[in-house]
């Protein structure tokens, strides 16, 4: 593909795309789709930028909340990561979820502008602390993947393949939740979607991080039970409940806006 001049870029998703845990204002994250506006306002200053990604949202509730305001935008160019949240959840069906995913991007393809999906992280990268990684959830992953490129490929939309970039799977790129990116995951990842538009920036999003000690049976041990208490228990205690850390939030920037 080409390059191409954006005047307007809108951002679709969940926490992935919202920016979590990058911080910016009191609550309120950065991220690397507003690092991505950043470069193409460089490129091309005067560039117009909504983020509608919502933290903790589904596919179905980005197709029903999102795309339709999205499309009325009339962007040149949408970045979209869903499904998520669905394939974290018990029984999740790759199958039925990129039917779902297909729908959703044929809409905004279908304005005629350019659509950037993202494959799934590798869950082998992502097994912190030498911990082994879920099996069948990588094969669940590797499916959704599949499907995801399939689609990509009928509607002539651009893929960034995380699954492809263990860089970006390594310890320093995530928060401590196991869940978001580092501030510098989110300002890589922003150089490699920069990237696969075309765009000119400074810096490899390759670039090898610095070697760290190996944490201790203890330390990491300390780190799990961290994590249990900080992250895991109330994300089990929101699924009983019925409940999303999304509740009651709205879109960070609902309409295009110079930044």
């Amino acid at each position: 593909m080409g390059k191409k001049v954006f005047r307007s870029y809108v951002a679709l998703g969940d926490s992935f795309t919202e920016g979590l845990n990058d911080p910016y204002r009191p609550d309120e994250y950065r991220g690397w789709a507003d690092r991505l506006a950043e470069h193409l306002d460089a490129a091309h200053p005067g560039v117009l930028y909504a983020n509608l990604a919502v933290r903790g949202k589904l596919l179905h509730q980005i197709g029903a909340e999102q795309v339709p305001a999205a499309v009325a935008m009339k962007a040149d160019l949408y970045t979209v990561s869903a499904g998520g949240n669905d394939m974290i959840r018990p029984g999740a069906d790759p199958d039925r979820l990129a039917a779902r995913y297909r729908d959703v991007l044929a809409a905004l393809r279908g304005t005629g502008a350019e659509v950037v999906v993202f494959t799934g992280f590798d869950p082998k990268f992502r097994a912190l602390n030498g911990r082994a990684s879920d099996g069948r959830f990588r094969g669940r992953v590797a499916t959704y993947n599949m499907h995801i490129r399939a689609i990509a490929d009928r509607l002539g939309l651009r893929v960034v393949d995380l699954w492809s970039m263990p860089v970006l799977g390594a310890d320093p790129a995530w928060h401590e939740d196991r869940l978001h990116l580092t501030p510098e995951g989110h300002r890589r990842l922003a150089l490699a979607v920069a990237e696969n538009l075309g765009l000119p920036v400074d810096g490899d999003w390759r670039t090898p991080w610095p070697v760290a000690p190996a944490k201790t049976w203890p330390e990491a041990r300390r780190d799990d039970l961290h994590w249990a208490r900080t992250y895991f228990a109330p994300w089990v205690q929101r699924r009983l409940k019925g409940t999303s850390s999304g509740d009651g939030r709205t879109p960070k920037r609902p309409d295009l806006r110079p930044l």
